[in-house]
């Protein structure tokens, strides 16, 4: 795929008109429609439908859609936030967020109320101040460390509140064997603890849905879609009648947040004062 034709879709998904569209990118009807044709080749799914003389997005062009507008705007603005941390450099956090984030998204909107100045970047390379990953509970022994904080939580069953559950507050993990899983991507960190915790219960989970948004998973399971793995406080609470949280009894599922500090300025009061903060936040999340 190319980044133009990538353009082409969202201006077409936009305008929902191919004469307006190729006006808009000023290029040539035809070859509009041979980009996206090309691109629906590529991907192997229908991306456009007709609908009178306009056209409208099927549920595959929906969803490449909703991915690639925030992708493409990002890469439109990749000048002017490199200038941006030039000048702010000590005045900015970078934070690679590989899990938790909906939590750490908490924490900055907290934070910026307090310090309204700070501005916060969150990337993945190794250019980062602050680091959150998450592993397996290993019963860490160096959570007391000034550059490490290790916060662990535990990891329920979520499952809708149909009769099959409806007396259950545990459960063991190979009771659901056969039963389907809202998950997220295999290349998130969570799913691969969760897969793991499977494993160890002795079968593969059949995943049924996937979706690197913790939202389609949550609403998938109210759905009565599927089961799915629920962190006890890093994903929030239940806001959905039609879900409840089941204790998982064997195996033990628990996991490790960690976050990391990395001293890599000169001036690293921004990143210490936040990463302290952090540190509190996590623990009064626990309570």
């Amino acid at each position: 795929m190319e980044l133009s034709q990538l353009r082409y879709f969202l201006d077409a998904a936009a305008t929902q008109h191919i004469t307006k569209s190729a006006q808009r990118l000023h290029i040539a009807q035809p070859a509009l429609t041979k980009s996206i044709h090309k691109l629906e080749e590529e991907l192997g799914v229908p991306l456009f439908m007709r609908k009178g003389r306009n056209i409208v997005l099927t549920q595959y062009g929906q969803y490449l859609n909703d991915k690639l507008s925030p992708l493409i705007n990002a890469l439109d603005t990749v000048s002017s936030d490199l200038a941006h941390m030039a000048e702010n450099e000590n005045h900015t956090v970078r934070l690679s967020v590989l899990a938790a984030s909906t939590i750490i998204t908490q924490a900055i909107i907290e934070y910026k109320k307090q310090y309204p100045n700070i501005n916060f970047h969150v990337l993945q390379n190794e250019l980062i101040d602050i680091e959150i990953t998450t592993n397996l509970f290993y019963n860490n022994t160096d959570e007391n460390e000034d550059s490490r904080f290790i916060c662990t939580e535990k990891i329920f069953l979520a499952v809708p509140d149909i009769e099959k559950y409806k007396n259950k507050t545990s459960i063991n993990l190979d009771e659901v064997r056969d039963e389907g899983f809202i998950s997220l991507f295999g290349s998130k960190q969570l799913r691969n603890i969760c897969d793991k915790f499977c494993r160890h219960a002795g079968f593969e989970p059949n995943i049924i849905f996937e979706s690197d948004s913790p939202d389609a998973v949550k609403n998938m399971i109210g759905a009565n879609v599927g089961i799915g793995f629920w962190p006890e406080f890093s994903w929030g609470e239940i806001n959905n009648s039609n879900v409840k949280l089941l204790e998982i009894e064997n195996p033990i599922c628990r996991r490790d947040i960690i976050i990391t500090y990395k001293s890599i300025k000169s001036d690293t009061s921004c990143t210490s004062n936040f990463y302290n903060f952090l540190k509190e936040y996590f623990e009064q999340k626990k309570i």
